[in-house]
């Protein structure tokens, strides 16, 4: 239970604009967790498609890409 505590406050301090930075879990869950996607795989790559119309499509994008420009772990 702690892991997933932890998990959500650090992707909300590392790759979430200020506005869902600081929303509660309820809030957060209900914005991004709840996500009308399809996982699709490729080559041994999973791709995740966003339904263009979802209401945080661009949120959820733009958390993805700053993921991926985080410097990897020493």
């Amino acid at each position: 239970m702690l892991i997933a505590h932890d998990l959500i406050a650090w992707t909300q301090r590392l790759l979430l604009p200020s506005e869902l930075a600081k929303a509660d879990p309820k809030r957060l869950r209900y914005r991004l967790l709840h996500v009308a996607a399809r996982l699709a795989f490729h080559a041994r790559t999973a791709t995740l498609r966003l339904q263009a119309t979802w209401p945080w499509a661009r949120e959820l994008t733009a958390a993805f890409q700053r993921l991926k420009a985080l410097p990897a772990a020493a």
